[in-house]
Parts: structure tokens; C-alpha cells; sequence
């Protein structure tokens, strides 16, 4: 089943941020191959990785404008801002554990640099901007499914610094017009995902033959394969009664995390043995008990419904990491 995405045009002039990153390397492959000229901006580092954007077609790579740099430049951003019509901001700080351990970096990242991006665009009058949440903004759910008017709650560094953001885009839609939508993907999962996730951590370990060791296993979650979120992010950037809104994308089906193991051994074949690693739990009043998603204002909006479903998104992620999971350290446990 393929996931169809809106039409875009060399006219549309993108600029992503966080290209290097898993959603954002999926994104960035979407849009170069619907048309739109493509700048994808990359975390600089002394390697020149390009991160995720390495595995893309090599051909189809030659068509993307990849740039090296850092969102926490503000003057860095105005120049990369500058002539671009669409922006999508990715770039972000996402491990919660790392979180407890430098929130500054968070704060940095996620707030000063979400700030120099809408400012840029703001500027130079970006025709729209599809600023990245997520749903552990809103904490363990109070009700389910989630709708985008229930609280926020910071159970985390990572948590509030998205808060922040979230809020100062909200700011900017208000106070300066800008034509900022907010998307709010729930658990995306997918090929090229961090190995901090907790699918690439339960399903390498399992094909390493190795005991699966895991936090709790009680959390649940709304798990929506990046397929799918990449096209609502691009539904998104298209949609003229989405503007000053948030809006989630998830798929409205919560699975626990225990439950998602298991499902992984039957996919896999194997019979592995769940171990549980307290280094992997979160301190108590931190742990985000259960997210699942009511997607109605993206269905709404701009026509939004998760298309790939959970066994069939586990089944080709799967496949994926079958053959590239030596690239994960299955047996480094504190990511």
C-alpha cells in the first residue's frame, strides 16, 4: 500500500530542518521525489555525515541541496531562510533520557533554535512553516484518545522544551501573522530510526539472539508508521485552514509496550526473553503512562488518515532492520 502525498512544484522552494534526522530524511526523500525544490539542512559535525539522507538514492540525493549548520545560529538561519517559501522544522534534541541529563542543551536546541527559525521566516515572509511537536507534550493522558485541546503537561526537560516551542510558534501566528500550522506526530516508527527507539531496541536485541531488556513495559502508546506522518506534514504545508492550528497525527490505536514486544518476536520469529533493565526507567513522576491519538482536526482539515498500518509498517520496518541492524549497538543499553 503506498501512502499518496500532495503535488508539489519546483516553485515550492522547501527548506527542512532536521533533514539528517528519521522522520526528516523520510520527508525530505518525499518531497525531492513530489517535485519541490529541496534545500535539507543537516547537523554539522566533523565527519560530514549527512545522517539518514546517506541512504536515500544516490541520483535522487543529487537533486536535494544539503546543507551543514546548526539552528542555534540565528544569523546562520536568516541567510538559509532566505528565498524559501515552505519551511519544515524538524531539527530538535528527541532522548528523553539525555533530557534529565542536559536540559540546557534542550533549551538551546528546542526553544533558541525554533525562535531563530520562525523569526527568519517571519522576516522574510515564508509563505508557510510546518513547525514538529509531539505528543508527550500532553503527559500521561488525562483522557483518550488525546484531542489537541487537552493539557499540556512537562514530564520531562525534553517534554517542556517542546512545550516551549510549541508556544512560541503560537506566539508568532498570533502576534505577527506568520503562517505557522503545528504538527503534533504521536509515536512514529519506521526504517532509519534511532536506536534510543524502542523498536529498533526490542528487535535488535531479538536478532542478536540476546535477553530484550527494556524499561517498563506497562506504558502505552499510539505507534503511526513515518509514512504516514510524512504525508500529513506535507498535507499540512498545503493547507490554507490548517494555518495558526495544532494538529495531531497519530493513529488512534494504543498498544502497551509489552504488547509491542511480543508482537515483534511473532513478527520475527523468535522466542526472546523480556528482562527488565532499570537504567531503562524513567524516574516515576517522569514515566508518560499512555498516548493515543484522536486525529479528527487532521481529517477535518486537510483530509489526514493513516493509510500503512501497524503490522504492516512493524512488517516493512522489520524487513529494514534485518539487514541493516549491525548498524545499532545491541548491546550498549544506556541510549
Amino acid at each position: 500500500m503506498v501512502v499518496n502525498s500532495p503535488a508539489f512544484t519546483p516553485a515550492d522552494k522547501v527548506l527542512v530542518t532536521g533533514a539528517g534526522g528519521f522522520i526528516g530524511s523520510h520527508l525530505t526523500e518525499a518531497l525531492a521525489r513530489a517535485g519541490a525544490d529541496v534545500c535539507a539542512l543537516v547537523h554539522y559535525n566533523s565527519s560530514n555525515s549527512w545522517g539518514n539522507l546517506e541512504e536515500l538514492d544516490k541520483e535522487l540525493l543529487r537533486s536535494i541541496k544539503v546543507i551543514s549548520g546548526d539552528v542555534r545560529d540565528s544569523h546562520f538561519m536568516r541567510s538559509l531562510v532566505s528565498g524559501r517559501t515552505i519551511i519544515f522544522h524538524l531539527a530538535a534534541l528527541i532522548a528523553i533520557p539525555y533530557s534529565y541529563s542536559a536540559p540546557a542543551a534542550y533549551v538551546s536546541t528546542n526553544i533558541d533554535g525554533t525562535l531563530n527559525v520562525l523569526q527568519a521566516s517571519a522576516d522574510f515572509g515564508v509563505e508557510r512553516v510546518v513547525h514538529t511537536s509531539t505528543s508527550e507534550v500532553y503527559g500521561t493522558a488525562e483522557y483518550v484518545p488525546i484531542d489537541e485541546n487537552h493539557p499540556l503537561k512537562a514530564q520531562s526537560p525534553y517534554a517542556a522544551s517542546k512545550i516551549a516551542a510549541d508556544k512560541i510558534a503560537e506566539s508568532f501566528y498570533a502576534s505577527f501573522h506568520l503562517p505557522v500550522i503545528t504538527v503534533r506526530p504521536f509515536n512514529t516508527f519506521g526504517p532509519r530510526q534511532s536506536a534510543r527507539a524502542v523498536i529498533p531496541t526490542i528487535a535488535t536485541q531479538a536478532l542478536s539472539g540476546q535477553k530484550v531488556r527494556l524499561g517498563s513495559l506497562s506504558p502505552v502508546r499510539d505507534l503511526n508508521f513515518v509514512a504516514n506522518t510524512v504525508q500529513g506534514m506535507m498535507l499540512a504545508a498545503k493547507s490554507e485552514k490548517g494555518v495558526g492550528q495544532v494538529v495531531n497525527l497519530g493513529s488512534g490505536i494504543g498498544i502497551s509496550i509489552e504488547q509491542l514486544a511480543n508482537r515483534i518476536f511473532d513478527l520475527l520469529d523468535t522466542h526472546s526473553e523480556i528482562e527488565t533493565d532499570r537504567e531503562r526507567i524513567r524516574p516515576e513522576a517522569s514515566e508518560v503512562m499512555e498516548l493515543v491519538a484522536s486525529s479528527e482536526r487532521a481529517k477535518e482539515l486537510f483530509g489526514w488518515e493513516p493509510v500503512v498500518s501497524l503490522n504492516d509498517g512493524l512488517a516493512r520496518t522489520l524487513d529494514w532492520l534485518r539487514t541493516h541492524w549491525g548498524r545499532y549497538k545491541s548491546e550498549i543499553y544506556n541510549i
